[in-house]
């Protein structure tokens, strides 16, 4: 196992124990418990906790933006048929991790300038790769911009609520609601 790996084992677990207890609880003796290592290990890796935190930034922003521009690349020819493809992996597929990542992530952004641009790049280009979808299917910029923002409100948002109802009559509210949001007005 090389140095890269090692240190990127430790950003794993940091990102683990952010999405288990927030960004207070990335704690190095924690880590090195849940590695099963000395704290020595951490800190031939890492100069502080502080850069163990600016790692586990830089690997979420990298990862998400990595992400959604294969996600929008891979999901078809057409610009429908990638929108579709984007919805449908975050609407039908709970990560549960990914999500607690992400809601840590935007609560840390709230007190840390560090945190706060990494979600904002990530959300920027989220945003602008959406767009660039929408424009295709024929929306004006404005319409495009606010539909981006519609459609990524809906896919972290709908996770976080809790339907009382059946399985069955959530995936048909979240059909509903991607019908809506897939409809440009084009034909």
């Amino acid at each position: 196992m090389t140095d890269t790996d090692i240190s990127q084992d430790w950003v794993t677990a940091g990102l683990a124990e952010l999405a288990r207890a927030g960004v207070g609880g990335v704690r190095v003796e924690v880590l090195a418990e849940r590695l099963g290592v000395t704290k020595g290990g951490f800190y031939r890796r890492f100069k502080d906790r502080r850069a163990l935190l600016d790692a586990m930034l830089e690997t979420w922003r990298e990862g998400r933006i990595g992400a959604i521009e294969r996600q929008a690349e891979a999901g078809g020819e057409s610009p429908a048929e990638r929108l579709g493809s984007i919805f449908r992996l975050y609407s039908e597929r709970a990560n549960t991790q990914g999500i607690a990542i992400e809601l840590a992530i935007r609560q840390w952004a709230r007190n840390d300038p560090a945190a706060a641009a990494a979600a904002e790049k990530v959300d920027a280009v989220r945003l602008k790769t959406v767009s660039s979808l929408y424009r295709k299917l024929g929306l004006s910029v404005p319409d495009a911009d606010a539909r981006a923002v519609l459609l990524y409100t809906f896919l972290f948002g709908h996770s976080l609520l809790f339907f009382e109802e059946n399985p069955r009559r959530r995936a048909n509210l979240v059909a509903a609601c991607a019908k809506v949001l897939m409809d440009t007005g084009q034909k």
